[in-house]
């Protein structure tokens, strides 16, 4: 599991010694940084990023000056680690004490030095041993966490592992979900008081019934678990709030899960003391299938306010009541004061993927204001007297085919909001997507989970155009959460673009689905400077302090939903599988470091051959692929870039080859899952599919789909 270094050995040494040296336990411990609650609420010290969002009140805001509106310009490359092992890359890095951690494909965690880039160690989880569990994720993690020492680390696989901060070590490690369970873990961990909290994902992959876990942080036993919707009542119900929830839902809602897993969206709230899940969707999507006579459903679509010592509920909000859109809460929860009709309140914000910017307070869960930030249809307003939005009729898709907005996708993702004190503004990366909705052509009554295609339970796809008059895709907004309005907005590439930071230097950084590297000036929103790094970017930027010296680092790899889900869409922006150099760049004023020169972007070819295409196995194997294979390998094996284009693959000609990778596990150290059961008629059809895709590519000019 742990990995010999390839730094200076001198270097290792002199770091481990002095990291070693800070074991002792006593406050007092020369060097040693403790990590606790106190800690973790300091907004006043800029050297360290300790948590995804820098502290516990997940800011993303940096008190730093030295690199500023003034004199950003003069931004340049410091160093760089190439990662050519890697992929997709969409997580935060950690900075503690001059020593960067960040996560890569397949879970493997890196300690580098934070001002050279010098690998001090790498942690291997193993997770192609777990090969058939690593279908339904995307290979990649959205984060770590550190605690006294020692780095969490969550697996794509289910489980929760300890790591030591100095060496590596893997220190426990325990199941979070269950054996056969359809559930994985792209999500950062969460700490506080001494726990460390991790959900899961799944929804989209077949019954389950979503739940957070809080462990011991130095043992890894079990403290506490909260389940998100309420299971079979003939089982009786874990707590009161499940009971509670169980009035909401109707018809067998367990036999499908339920759903509402939390994958990310994790706040602790040090003030109040109080613990802050966002959750989501429901399992499956069509609320006709999963509760067929109406209700709430709680607590999909939530914030669910715990006691952090418990798991017990203290308050929740339900953004989306009934949620039939895969209108998920599961974006951050943002922790700050405002003074709002003239009273100073302790408020959160929240732009979840349902079109509506909220400020909440978090005392109470009372929804102080709530406004659209994105062209949104499904609902009109949000009623601040009761906090439920004001459906319009007909989004539901009572009577057939309905177009609404936002799409599955969201107005906002999972990508970083940050909030910047000073300026007063909130910075997050918005879509501007609708979507067609049709349940008419599925059997609500017999519906079963394996016919899910995507795991929506509805027909009907992405809209193919935005519904902006501008025509614009995506865009970089500033929200004014006082004023309810947006500041200041900027057109981005695509449609699938990363998270901000912003500093007390009045600067807003963010990377781009193109490439490019950018800052703006927080109050306004003027672009001050930019760079490209030759390759698509999913991972939101960082900034930290070693020895007087500020940084701004991020992770480039294109990768993440979109670099699969988003087909020919994505792949026109050349970022193919395994053709650029992934890596990890930090920038500061004083940089002379060199990037790697990157290829031009590639967009695959279909390849011709000699095989004969039947019509008939190749629909078969369309229905399959929608199943099982789009997540990555995209719609009509149109790859974005996070997995081969299968239509340029000469594997898929020969059935053998293809057999040995589809069902053997061959490319598991790839992160390609072994699908065990697949039947020789199911394969045989998916090879028809893909190589009929390859055809019509071919027919469409080469990289069409």
């Amino acid at each position: 599991m742990l990995r010999a270094t390839r730094c200076n050995l001198a270097l290792v040494a002199s770091l481990l010694v002095a990291l070693a040296g800070c074991a002792d336990s006593s406050p007092e411990a020369p060097g040693r940084l403790i990590v606790d609650d106190v800690a973790m609420a300091d907004e006043t010290s800029g050297e360290n990023w300790l948590a995804f969002g820098r502290t516990s009140s997940e800011l993303r805001f940096s008190p730093l000056t030295q690199i500023n509106d003034a004199n950003v310009a003069e931004l340049s490359p410091d160093w760089v680690l190439e990662l050519p092992e890697d992929r997709g890359l969409a997580s935060t890095p950690l900075v503690v004490e001059g020593v960067m951690y960040f996560i890569g494909s397949m879970n493997r965690v890196r300690a580098v030095d934070a001002t050279s880039g010098a690998l001090i160690w790498e942690y291997d989880p193993q997770v192609r041993d777990y090969v058939e569990r690593l279908r339904v994720g995307w290979d990649h993690s959205r984060g770590i966490a550190y605690w006294n020492d020692k780095v969490y680390v969550a697996t794509w696989d289910g489980r929760l592992n300890a790591v030591d901060a100095a060496t590596g070590r893997e220190l426990w490690s325990v199941h979070t979900i269950e054996p056969g369970l359809a559930m994985y873990i792209t999500g950062a961990p969460k700490v506080f008081k001494g726990k460390v909290l991790i959900g899961n994902g799944g929804t989209e992959n077949g019954p389950n019934r979503g739940y957070v876990t809080a462990y011991d942080a130095e043992t890894g036993e079990q403290a506490w678990r909260f389940w998100i919707v309420p299971g079979n009542p003939a089982d009786g119900f874990e707590n009161d709030a499940m009971a509670m929830a169980a009035e909401t839902w109707t018809g067998e809602w367990w036999r499908h899960g339920g759903g509402g897993n939390a994958w990310h969206g994790f706040t602790y709230d040090a003030e109040l003391d109080q613990l802050y899940i966002g959750t989501g969707n429901g399992s499956p999507w069509n609320r006709k299938i999963r509760s067929p006579d109406g209700g709430d459903n709680l607590f999909l679509c939530s914030i669910v306010a715990l006691d952090p010592d418990t798991g017990e509920y203290i308050w929740h909000y339900q953004t989306v009541p009934g949620d039939t859109w895969d209108y998920n809460s599961n974006m951050d929860i943002v922790l700050t004061d405002l003074e709002i009709d003239g009273r100073e309140r302790q408020v959160m914000l929240h732009a979840p993927k349902n079109g509506f910017f909220y400020v909440i307070d978090r005392a109470t869960g009372e929804v102080l204001s709530a406004e659209k930030f994105v062209e949104t249809t499904w609902a009109s307003s949000i009623d601040l007297e009761t906090g439920r939005p004001v459906e319009v009729p007909g989004s539901r898709y009572e009577d057939g085919i309905a177009m609404v907005t936002p799409s599955p996708l969201g107005g906002h993702n999972w990508h970083a909001m940050s909030f910047n004190p000073e300026a007063g503004l909130a910075f997050y990366p918005a879509i501007h997507l609708n979507r067609s909705w049709d349940d008419s052509g599925i059997d609500l009554e017999t519906f079963q989970a394996e016919q899910w295609t995507g795991g929506t339970g509805v027909g009907g796809g992405l809209g193919g155009a935005s519904p902006r008059e501008d025509g614009l895709l995506s865009s970089l907004q500033a929200w004014d959460p006082v004023r309810k309005e947006i500041a200041w907005e900027v057109p981005l590439p695509g449609l699938y673009n990363p998270g901000t930071v912003t500093t007390a230097g009045n600067l807003v950084f963010q990377g781009r689905i193109d490439g490019s590297f950018v800052a703006y000036r927080a109050d306004t929103g003027e672009e001050l400077w930019t760079t490209d790094l030759g390759l698509g970017i999913t991972a939101p930027p960082i900034t930290y302090s070693v020895d007087g010296r500020q940084y701004v680092a991020l992770l480039v790899g294109w990768g993440g939903v979109m670099a699969g889900l988003g087909g020919a869409l994505q792949a026109s922006y050349g970022w193919s599988y395994g053709v650029h150099t992934r890596m990890l760049v930090a920038f500061s004023l004083e940089g002379g470091a060199s990037l790697p020169v990157q290829p031009d972007p590639v967009v695959p070819v279909p390849i011709e051959d000699d095989f004969e295409v039947d019509a008939e196995m190749a629909t078969a194997g369309a229905a399959f692929f929608g199943q099982r294979c789009n997540l990555c390998h995209g719609p009509g094996s149109v790859s974005g870039g996070l997995a081969p284009d299968l239509r340029a693959s000469r594997i898929i000609s020969s059935l053998e080859r293809f057999a040995s990778v589809v069902r053997d596990g061959r490319r598991a150290d790839d992160g390609m899952p072994a699908y065990r059961d697949i039947t020789f008629d199911e394969l045989v059809s998916l090879q028809h599919y893909i190589r009929d895709r390859a055809e019509a590519g071919l027919a469409a000019g080469g990289g069409g789909g």
